[in-house]
């Protein structure tokens, strides 16, 4: 794992702020859709985050007792509770003893991703509230099964990704709220609800093709190319290239997984050039080639 080191842990500035700490990086995983799973160990020590633009999720394996906020000491973690830490959070933690959990870093466009999917909502409009030591036993679950695992082994790695995705999933639905939702369907600028699902419904019927390009995609919104792509960065939280990217590549990790294709026939399939091409944007997407991923997914 020592080559993804820089991969997994480049611009996560939770993740720098624990490796500033006490805290020991046991284990790290990239997953794909811009995820990282990391699990921790800490015996003692201060943290400040400071808006670090990523979210986190943690849930702490074991210990916990005596962890804190600065702002409110009498309440303290314990095994199973989790913290969600928004993008845009700032907290401030003491940790007096043993502890030790696992952190997911994703970031706002992976979270983007998920709203479109799940709610057909605007990803703005449903954002992840904090929370401090939240009692979830779908999440605790989840770190549980997680930390189980063997993040050297294909199979492993690939059934942490099916439990992490599944999480993620979850936490979604847990955000989401009618007067949210209905806030999302009339979004004050960016893509009216029509031109962003007509676009993305574009972009996953024609991933084969070579023309996703901005001015077609453009025009399939009916808008120049610069309001579109500021348009498209307002609602989905993301640019439109990096949007085709992830889409792709959910759409060839779908097929490695479901198929015996060929690779340079999915390659095809998803629009990149050849299976070489296919299988750089798999190792650099999901720590992992194309033969591992399908290894993985037959035990």
């Amino acid at each position: 794992m020592a080559d993804l080191t820089a991969a997994v842990t480049a611009d996560l500035p939770v993740f720098d702020v624990l490796g500033r700490s006490s805290a020991r990086r046991e284990r790290e995983l990239a997953l794909p859709g811009a995820l990282r799973l990391v699990q921790w160990r800490n015996q003692g020590g201060r943290m400040d985050y400071q808006r670090p633009g990523h979210h986190t999720l943690s849930v702490y394996l074991q210990g916990g007792t005596d962890t804190h906020l600065i702002e409110t000491p009498r309440e303290t973690g314990h095994p199973g509770c989790h913290c969600i830490l928004p993008a845009e959070h700032e907290s401030r933690w003491n940790v007096a003893g043993p502890l030790r959990f696992v952190h997911l870093y994703l970031s706002q466009a992976s979270w983007a991703d998920r709203i479109v999917r799940l709610l057909d909502a605007e990803p703005r409009a449903l954002t992840l509230e904090q929370r401090i030591f939240g009692q979830d036993a779908t999440l605790a679950a989840w770190a549980q099964g997680v930390a189980a695992l063997d993040w050297t082994h294909p199979a492993d790695r690939l059934q942490a990704d099916v439990l992490t995705q599944a999480a993620l999933d979850h936490l979604v639905l847990q955000a989401a709220r009618p007067r949210q939702r209905e806030r999302a369907g009339k979004p004050a600028g960016g893509l009216s609800s029509v031109a962003r699902r007509r676009v993305l419904a574009f972009v996953d019927a024609h991933l084969d093709s070579s023309d996703l390009s901005l001015p077609r995609l453009a025009a399939e919104a009916h808008l120049s190319e610069f309001h579109f792509a500021r348009m498209f960065r307002i609602s989905l939280g993301c640019s439109v290239h990096d949007w085709v990217a992830t889409r792709r590549l959910a759409s060839a990790r779908e097929l490695l997984r479901a198929t015996r294709l060929p690779l340079a026939d999915i390659a095809a399939a998803c629009g990149y050039a050849n299976a070489s091409h296919l299988s750089r944007a798999v190792k650099a997407g999901t720590g992992a080639t194309p033969g591992q991923w399908r290894r993985g997914s037959t035990g």
